[in-house]
């Protein structure tokens, strides 16, 4: 009991770590100050360094290092992660933060209806109330996305939230470690910002928060979250994702003062309610039969 109570900390530290590193990627993406593709190339290209490096240095020290792109696919969760990354810078700057976080909450959702039609896991019908119940909340969004002349960020963020479940499918289909791929997926947006930046030139003007972000930040946030289920629950691990949901919107009001709509804060509530509740009943709900289980075996 000491050692599974040891492990379930150590894996709540995890994923809270993973979780809170998160929240602070949009922030410093602002702070850095600079045009969408000088972004996406620098940040690519400190994320993709640090993740070689990472790599190479566990490959050296065991055997067991996991493939950086597990075949075809590895190739498949590599081009959606690749894309997620085009869209979400795309969706920073041309949207507001607190529509990008409360949209990018919908990947969940997105996952459990690609699992659905792909993978054969009908969701039961708590998970169905909550899928409708989170569209109303993206529709109001996008709605008032389309008042104020964001729609085509809403429509990026909602295409990121759509890769990102497109990826976690393909993962969940074969079963391999995908943990490295998300990391070194980021050579293709590399590529493109690469040709972009070539004809419009470079411009970041604080590139320190950039590198932070690509070089820490997001090592550090998905190698966290990656491991964070080996020690916990699925329904445990992606309520941390909810805090990039709640605080990113906190950290760019505090920093730039960018304050949210009344309708995107009504829509971002449903949707965070939504969510919150689901992950609370499939938690209770898995450990409701695992107690069952247990009552099971003889004594």
């Amino acid at each position: 009991m000491a050692s599974s109570l040891s492990d379930h900390s150590k894996g709540l530290l995890l994923t809270a770590t993973g979780g809170l590193f998160l929240t602070v990627d949009i922030p410093l993406i602002k702070l850095a100050n600079g045009d969408a593709w000088s972004i996406l190339l620098l940040r690519s290209g400190a994320t993709f360094l640090a993740a070689m490096l990472l790599w190479l240095v566990w490959r050296m020290l065991s055997p067991r290092a996991p493939a950086l792109v597990p075949g075809w696919a590895g190739l498949a969760v590599a081009a959606f992660y690749s894309l997620a990354s085009v869209t979400f810078i795309t969706a920073v700057y041309t949207t507001t933060t607190a529509n990008l976080v409360f949209i990018l909450a919908f990947n969940t959702m997105f996952a459990a209806l690609l699992s659905w039609v792909f993978l054969k896991e009908r969701p039961r019908p708590a998970t169905l109330a909550a899928m409708a119940a989170m569209i109303v909340g993206v529709l109001i969004i996008v709605e008032d996305g389309l008042s104020a002349g964001n729609l085509f960020g809403d429509m990026m963020a909602l295409a990121t939230a759509f890769f990102i479940a497109s990826a976690i499918t393909v993962s969940r289909s074969t079963g391999r470690d995908m943990g490295f791929t998300a990391l070194v997926a980021v050579v293709l947006p590399f590529a493109v910002a690469a040709v972009m930046v070539t004809q419009g030139g470079f411009r970041v003007e604080a590139p320190w928060w950039i590198i932070l972000n690509g070089a820490v930040v997001m090592p550090v946030s998905f190698y966290c979250l990656a491991t964070g289920p080996r020690f916990l629950s699925g329904p445990e691990v992606a309520m941390f994702y909810l805090l990039e949901t709640v605080l990113a919107p906190i950290w760019v009001w505090l920093i730039f003062m960018e304050t949210p709509s009344t309708q995107s804060l009504f829509g971002g509530a449903i949707l965070v309610t939504a969510l919150l509740a689901h992950s609370l009943w499939r938690l209770s709900d898995g450990r409701r039969n695992i107690s069952a289980k247990a009552a099971q075996q003889p004594a």
